[in-house]
């Protein structure tokens, strides 16, 4: 039964996988600088026997095994590579030994994942036939993201996979158990960049002033009508400005301009397109209205992530039977965003969650946090499921 042979696999290379998480956490490298981490990756593909090409969006590796029995099928699996600039605070063997970059997503945990399936894969060739692509991607965590150069440079082609798995980590969940949605699940991504520029001076004479800190703070409030009043409620969709700043200046001096960052998020195209326009609008009038200016940049990101009904449906009946019906869970829709939407708008795609938490050992942080940590078990359930789930798909 193919089954227990996938879970004796993913016993017997548990421990190797945990240590190769651990080094990547140790090393992480920021996003489009994975150099050592993929030649890290690239020295274990070639250990398992694994032909493989490098230099894919300059760090990326696609590695390719094929099964002993007759097929044409092909598919692919992705794991992300690159690391956040945030300084470690956890007090673990295997802490991060470079100043202010951390595996605070889990990346580590994918890429050693996905080794772990290589593993695995080689050992079972004679269980499939088909193609099995290993994507090993940089450059999720920043625009214009890692899977848009590659799918640029061919990725999905020669030979073109008929569908693609990814997996992240998910501290909400508990280890053992796997989240999935089907449709719509991540939203799309856009950096707004506004500079509200005034007339600076005395903070004691700012009727001599054009003040562009209130105009700011009245902008930020008038943009938020956008979602309140604009969206529609089936629609889900959220605008946050992170940033509101001057360059110098003191507390009594009114400065020239301020500059607004921010994100908005949202699953309907059409209505993405249309919030640019109003955002660009609603800036210059109130701006205007204040005797000020606004100049806005708006930096289209990452798609919606859709996870395709039919093959999601077939992933997570494969999952009850590997884990358990009982370890399977529903997943809520999630404003975040993800490069891997950009495959799932080319290919039937399922991006499922994998849980990381364990309330008992108190590994509960959230992602993008400088205490994020994992369950390292979830490494057993990882590697055993992904590589489940691709021997399936191919028979």
């Amino acid at each position: 039964m193919i089954k227990s042979k996938v879970k004796k696999k993913a016993d017997q290379y548990f421990e190797e996988v945990v240590k190769i998480r651990r080094h990547l956490h140790r090393y992480p490298e920021l996003s489009y600088k994975e150099t050592n981490t993929s030649k890290f990756i690239q020295r274990q593909l070639s250990e398992i026997g694994i032909s493989f090409t490098s230099g894919w969006g300059e760090h990326g590796i696609v590695g390719i095994i094929k099964g002993k029995k007759v097929s044409k099928k092909v598919l692919a699996l992705r794991a992300d590579m690159d690391a956040l600039p945030i300084q470690e605070a956890n007090n673990v063997s295997y802490k991060s030994k470079h100043a202010g970059i951390m595996h605070a997503c889990g990346h580590d945990v994918h890429s050693a994942s996905l080794v772990g399936v290589a593993k695995i894969l080689s050992d079972l060739r004679d269980e499939f036939g088909g193609t099995i692509k290993l994507i090993f991607q940089p450059a999720e965590e920043k625009l214009p993201g890692g899977a848009s150069i590659l799918i640029k440079q061919g990725v999905l082609q020669r030979p073109k996979p008929s569908l693609i798995f990814g997996q992240h980590v998910h501290p909400p969940l508990e280890t053992g158990k796997i989240g999935f949605r089907s449709g719509k699940y991540m939203a799309s991504c856009d950096e707004i960049y506004i500079t509200v520029k005034g007339r600076g001076g005395h903070g004691a004479l700012p009727h001599d002033c054009i003040d562009p800190i209130p105009i700011g703070s009245q902008l930020i409030i008038s943009l938020q009508q956008l979602i309140s009043r604009k969206t529609d409620p089936t629609t889900p969709a959220v605008l946050t400005f992170g940033k509101m700043y001057t360059e110098g200046g003191a507390m009594n001096v009114i400065p020239n301009q301020i500059k607004l960052e921010g994100t908005f998020r949202t699953m309907d195209e059409k209505w993405r397109k249309e919030a640019h326009q109003l955002i660009k609008k609603i800036a210059k009038n109130v701006c205007e209205g204040f005797g000020g200016k606004a100049d806005v940049r708006i930096v289209k990101g990452y798609p919606f992530l859709i996870n395709d009904e039919k093959l999601t449906a077939i992933a997570r009946q494969h999952a009850e039977v590997y884990l358990g019906k009982k370890q399977i869970v529903d997943l809520p829709i999630r404003l975040t965003a993800e490069d891997f939407s950009y495959y799932s708008q080319i290919i039937p795609a399922c991006f499922y969650r994998l849980g990381t938490g364990n309330l008992a050992k108190g590994i509960t942080s959230p992602v993008h946090t400088d205490t994020f940590d994992v369950d390292e078990t979830c490494l057993r359930h990882s590697i055993g499921l992904m590589s489940f789930l691709a021997i399936k798909q191919l028979n």
